[in-house]
């Protein structure tokens, strides 16, 4: 009996299986199935490479074959020349020179981190390599030096992903110092992003006046108001006073004071002291002492707008599109908000009332609408939003219901003006005054005016003793 006989029929069909799939990986011949006209035909052997591969990180994990060695401090990492010219460019470039180290034996590698040169190696091997917080910063150092780019852009992308506003500042020093300008770029976004608690660290006043500034100048920073900069340069500033001759102008300009609340710059930025002893900081508040001289239309010779005059992008608000109507005619009960800082429009809450040919205004940081048509009816009621709550709440109702009507803030009270049904245009004026939400009559217009638009000027007292104007 031969032996073949005494192998089962389903281990001789796996047996069959296996040397199909082997011979379908081993060989390729043309597509028609026919050899070239001389007889012959290509055959790759399509998985070979991963046995190199293979038999590679063998003879390196066992140290045969090995021809060079790299010394790094104390740590001694036997390999092969050909291994790291093929995936590490420095080496590759040193091999193929006409340097000394090109026919050593033993290379001494200085000013890097062992185990770092020691990952690399392996890499060069394996094609794999673990990365973690305590590893990733000298693996990034020793992959920008020797090249390694795919490498370097993993280290870059596990940094990026492990973000914090106590190390962002740190990162994107450590990105520059390596010309890495994309871990620049995402440690800048997360650091205007998250600028409130990166202030709050206690490496922030370590970063240097370089960076400092060109984070202050970013529009893109995540504050409420502009006073939160002020506050973040004084602290720096504060903390460095050895750079205050070099940089506090510098600085300051970054800080867009004429954003600031007057009673603010008088009370607080104008009582400075490094800012009293610095010209060009006094410089700075005058500029802020004209731009709200001019708001309120007082004459400023010269006066010129700046991107210190220029909101930030989170303290420019939300657009609010509130009701109105579709193709069809039916009124919307939906509003739609515009985010300038991410420049996208959402979905907010729904009003409680469909509303077309609506009055809209913001008092107070809360979005009033006021009337319209429902489509089946004229509307007096109003109602709120308050974006603190999130919600619409139904507040008192006008005197008389229309639509297309004029409102306008002044000192305090909203005041619906003219509008129109389906019948007249209206003169009426009414007054809301908020803290006892009721409506009351005011002195009509001469003229009844429907979709008419509005503007509110007044005298306010401030500590400037300028005019200021209210424009609703």
């Amino acid at each position: 009996m031969a032996p073949g006989d005494m192998v089962p029929d389903h281990a001789k069909q796996h047996k069959l299986k296996q040397d199909k799939e082997k011979e379908k990986h081993q060989k390729t011949i043309r597509p028609d199935g026919e050899c070239d006209p001389d007889g012959s035909f290509v055959f790759e052997a399509h998985e070979a490479w991963k046995d190199f591969h293979n038999t590679l990180r063998q003879f390196y994990e066992v140290g045969e074959l090995c021809d060079v060695t790299l010394k790094v401090g104390s740590k001694l990492i036997p390999c092969h020349k050909l291994v790291l010219a093929c995936v590490i460019p420095y080496f590759r470039a040193m091999f193929l020179s006409e340097m000394s180290e090109a026919k050593q034996t033993l290379i001494e590698i200085k000013d890097f981190d062992g185990d770092a040169i020691h990952d690399l190696v392996r890499f060069a091997y394996s094609s794999r390599l673990t990365l973690t917080v305590d590893n990733v910063q000298p693996l990034l150092y020793a992959a920008c030096i020797l090249q390694v780019e795919l490498v370097a852009r993993a280290c870059c992308e596990y940094m990026k992903a492990h973000f914090h506003p106590s190390n962002c500042l740190a990162v994107r020093t450590f990105a520059e110092s390596h010309n890495r300008v994309d871990l620049m770029d995402m440690a800048d976004r997360y650091a205007c992003e998250h600028f409130r608690e990166v202030v709050d660290c206690e490496d922030f006043p370590c970063v240097s006046p370089q960076h400092l500034t060109t984070l202050l100048s970013s529009s893109d920073l995540n504050i409420h108001t502009e006073t939160q900069v002020y506050k973040a340069a004084v602290k720096w500033l504060k903390a460095n006073p050895e750079h205050h001759e070099a940089w506090l102008n510098q600085i300051m300009s970054q800080v867009r004071l004429p954003l600031l609340p007057v009673d603010f710059l008088t009370g607080t930025v104008a009582k400075e002291e490094m800012i009293k002893a610095n010209l060009t900081c006094r410089d700075l508040l005058d500029e802020a002492r004209n731009y709200h001289l001019h708001l309120s239309s007082k004459v400023v010779p010269d006066f010129e707008y700046s991107i210190r005059t220029t909101p930030r992008k989170h303290t420019a608000g939300v657009l609010f599109c509130v009701g109105g109507r579709g193709g069809s005619g039916d009124p919307f009960r939906s509003i739609e908000c515009y985010s300038i800082c991410k420049n996208s429009w959402f979905f907010g809450p729904e009003m409680n009332s469909r509303r077309r040919h609506v009055g809209v205004i913001s008092v107070g940081g809360k979005v009033y609408a006021v009337g319209g048509h429902d489509g089946s009816e004229h509307l007096g009621n109003m109602e709120v939003f308050d974006p603190l709550t999130n919600k619409w709440m139904m507040k008192a109702s006008m005197n008389t219901k229309r639509r297309g009507i004029a409102l306008a803030a002044l000192g305090g009270p909203i005041y619906a003006i003219g509008g129109l049904d389906d019948n007249s245009c209206f003169n009426d004026v009414e007054r809301y005054d908020i803290e006892s939400d009721r409506w009351s009559a005011v002195a009509p217009m001469n003229t009844p005016r429907g979709g008419v638009g509005s503007v509110a000027l007044g005298e306010d007292p401030n500590p400037w003793n300028m005019r200021q104007d209210h424009v609703a």
